[in-house]
């Protein structure tokens, strides 16, 4: 179902996969100690509640609500085509794909007609978001001032046939292609080029001002804060001075021969929220979207390495390629927008083409809701590689800040950027001004997961031997190594991770969560270990292999609690696996039940109002039983678990292989600590989650509902998966029936109180 389990493996260097850790350091007794995880509920009771990232570091005198108990009872499983929340909760839809930012455009159509090109109109795959008060002079403002910014980031394109009349149009032919991302013939596309407007200006942003009026907010059409920042959008570079003129020359195209522009962002899914009050929209699968068409001109060595390495142009570095993964934006002819993504040496040098485009796309792209004249920024210190999300540690005064983010791909990294500047509440509303000032200079890390429970965060600098004498790659400088950081963190030995997606930080504890989402068949008992111990058989219908189900996992800093964001080590275990309730016991290892059982955890958010750890899903193996969901936990503390002994046995076409992994982590969960909340629509995704701080209001995103709807049927018809929320009933019903549409919900307490508790 997800749009994400097919993407390509472009790691292969020799490093050390987290499970090849953990499979010895489960074979020591005297190790088993600091690896075991669960989810526990006496420790958040205890600790005080520190304000999250965007306040000062004064403890909160009270702890945080969860010490009552999660109050509200869980809903089932589900496969109706409906948002299903607990009893005495209400579910409204805020805005949806397509709606207008301005009243000058047409309600959307649902039909595909429109004729505009969607700059202003909110775009499609709602992802990671979140809210911004501003008071009345439209400064920004920690307090709750009945009056919000929402920002929204939007992801793939993997349903743009629901944005034309009879589907995406290839060669001439309406629906020919029904993929995320189609192997494309040259002029595919046609060639007056509003279908790919419309899909290029669907991704990015939405930024839209909310008002409440008693406990109800809606979105407010022409509001002076209404923006879209779409892959048009003209952005600035920037990085640490010293190394600031090398990163340009790497972003020189034909657009800006200086490199000191360029052009939006693409397929923003996990996000970040800085302390003083703007937007990271992180960038995660760009790579796919770029073309090197056949019969054109090689690139140079390096730049092959280094596109292999992120998965651009993947079918097409040789120039004999015919076709490549791709959705054709660059086979319309007339204009730069369209051009921009071939990414062939065409011309003299780099000024005068677009063979460096990629190199501009793979960034944190920080934003001011506030000031909507503002430009955003590309923020290359902190690393360029499939981001999702980029939590930050807790704020303390005096200190360093740290952000903690995944790289989204099988077998690849997790990363920390801690500021050189330290921490002042005086930044707090600072907009672009703090980012330079946090975001420009500072120390970018990779993780590695050492066997005793230990962890290190590895410097990825030029200085470093390993990276100034890495053979696979000649890196010429520090510019080189924050472009190319995936093939920096190679050469220092990262640990390789199951998809690091969201990470999130428990503000009370100062511990750092970070959602492995899952594997596949190349997980096998010969490679398994304590921190992805189980290879098996999914038993269902859908017949999965590997560990089809992922795991979340979370680790301290070392040193001060709750933060130390300049440590280099840290300590780690798990704290809760997926898996269906009926999965035997080396699978199910963490004891779910029918009423909390969940697969693929993807999105993650830590309540700093109720204690809670939301976990969303993004789920292709549970999903002949129940569609995606949202589940409330108790997030605990590293270290609270009990042993278990986990045995592998693994089925394929070559045989089966068995293997016992250890004895290490997990313990049996109740619903006092784990209850499902929320279950999406057919084929959505639930990601995305913000509240305000009483923590009676939270928002969540639907994400791609339909998402499985086959092909064109008869007569230029679809044959619907979903037709949310169109089909909806009572207050979630938003819109015409017709084509299922991504949207923002907003979710309230019958009673007015605390979501969850």
């Amino acid at each position: 179902m997800s749009h994400h389990h097919d993407d390509p493996i472009c790691n292969d260097s020799s490093n050390e996969h987290f499970q090849n850790v953990l499979d010895r350091a489960l074979v020591s007794p005297a190790r088993r100690n600091v690896l075991r995880g669960s989810v526990g509920l006496s420790a958040a009771a205890a600790l005080p509640l520190l304000q999250a990232c965007g306040g000062d570091s004064d403890p909160i005198s009270s702890v945080p609500a969860l010490a009552k108990g999660l109050s509200f009872t869980p809903v089932g499983k589900s496969l109706a085509d409906q948002v299903v929340v607990p009893a005495g909760y209400t579910v409204r839809v805020v805005h949806a794909t397509g709606d207008p930012l301005d009243s000058s455009l047409l309600a959307y159509s649902n039909s595909g007609t429109e004729t505009d090109d969607w700059a202003r109109r909110i775009g499609d795959h709602h992802d990671g978001m979140d809210l911004f008060f501003i008071d009345s002079s439209g400064k920004y403002s920690e307090a709750d001032t009945g009056r919000a910014l929402l920002a929204v980031n939007h992801e793939s394109s993997a349903d743009a046939h629901f944005f034309h009349p009879a589907g995406q149009t290839s060669g001439g032919v309406a629906g020919k292609k029904f993929t995320q991302f189609g192997d494309w013939d040259a002029k595919d596309r046609p060639a007056d080029g509003l279908e790919v407007r419309k899909e290029i200006n669907h991704h990015g942003v939405s930024i839209v001002e909310l008002s409440k009026s008693g406990s109800t907010w809606s979105y407010k059409k022409d509001s002076a804060y209404n923006r879209r920042i779409t892959p048009n959008t003209v952005v600035n570079i920037t990085g640490p001075a010293a190394h600031l003129a090398n990163i340009k020359s790497l972003m020189v195209t034909a657009f800006d021969t200086s490199g000191a522009t360029a052009r939006g962002t693409l397929n923003n899914c996990g996000h970040g929220k800085t302390p003083w009050g703007t937007y990271l929209a992180c960038e995660e699968n760009w790579a796919v979207y770029f073309q090197m068409p056949a019969g054109t001109p090689a690139p140079d060595a390096k730049t092959v390495a280094s596109r292999a390495r992120y998965g651009v142009a993947r079918a097409a570095l040789s120039p004999t390629a015919t076709a490549g993964a791709s959705q054709g934006w660059h086979t319309v002819p007339g204009s730069n927008i369209y051009s921009r993504w071939n990414v062939a040496p065409t011309g003299a040098s780099a000024a005068a083409d677009y063979r460096n485009e990629p190199n501009t796309f793979g960034y944190n792209l920080e934003i001011d809701p506030a000031k909507p004249d503002s430009v955003p920024a590309k923020r290359v210190s902190m690393g360029r590689f499939a981001h999702e999300a980029a939590v930050c540690g807790v704020p303390v005064v005096g200190q360093p800040l740290a952000f903690y983010m995944g790289c989204d791909s099988r077998n690849e990294y997790i990363y920390k950027f801690v500021s050189t500047a330290v921490w002042s509440t005086a930044d707090i509303g600072g907009g672009m001004a703090a980012g330079n000032k946090y975001l420009n200079e500072g120390k970018l890390y990779v993780a590695k997961f050492n066997a005793d429970g230990s962890g290190t965060w590895l410097l990825l600098d030029i200085s470093v031997p390993a990276i100034a004498n890495f053979a696979t790659y000649a890196f010429a400088n520090q510019a080189d190594v924050l472009v190319n950081t995936r093939l920096a963190a190679d050469a220092v030995g990262a640990t390789k991770m199951d998809r690091p997606e969201w990470g999130a930080v428990n503000t009370s504890t100062g511990e750092i969560y970070f959602a492995l989402t899952n594997n596949d068949s190349r997980r096998t008992p010969a490679t398994a270990d304590g921190a992805n111990p189980r290879s098996f058989n999914d038993p269902d219908g859908l017949k999965r292999t590997g560990n089809s189900y992922g795991h979340i996992i979370r680790f301290r800093e070392q040193g001060s609690i709750p933060a130390n964001a300049a440590a280099t080590g840290f300590n780690w275990d798990i704290f809760v696996f997926g898996a269906e309730d009926n999965s035997a016991a080396d699978v199910n290892l963490s004891g779910l039940t029918a009423s909390n059982a969940f697969s693929s955890p993807d999105g993650l958010y830590y309540s700093p109002y109720s204690g809670i750890m939301w976990i969303q899903t993004d789920d292709g193996a549970f999903t002949d039983q129940s569609n995606c969901m949202l589940l409330a936990a108790v997030p605990g503390t590293v270290g609270d678990g009990k042993a278990i002994t986990v045995k592998n046995s693994l089925t394929t076409s070559s045989g089966t292989t068995t293997g016992t992994t250890g004895t290490f982590i997990g313990a049996a969960l109740g619903d006092a600590k784990l209850r499902r909340f929320l279950v999406a629509p057919k084929g959505a995704e639930v990601t995305g989650l913000a509240e305000t701080p009483d923590g009676k209001v939270m928002f969540v995103n639907i994400q791609h509902p339909g998402e499985d709807t086959p092909k064109l049927g008869t007569a230029s018809t679809f044959a619907f998966d979903s037709r949310w929320p169109g089909n909806a009933t009572g207050t979630q019903k938003y819109g015409p029936l017709g084509r299922p549409r991504s949207a923002t919900l907003v979710i309230t307490r019958d009673d007015g109180g605390m979501i969850g508790v």
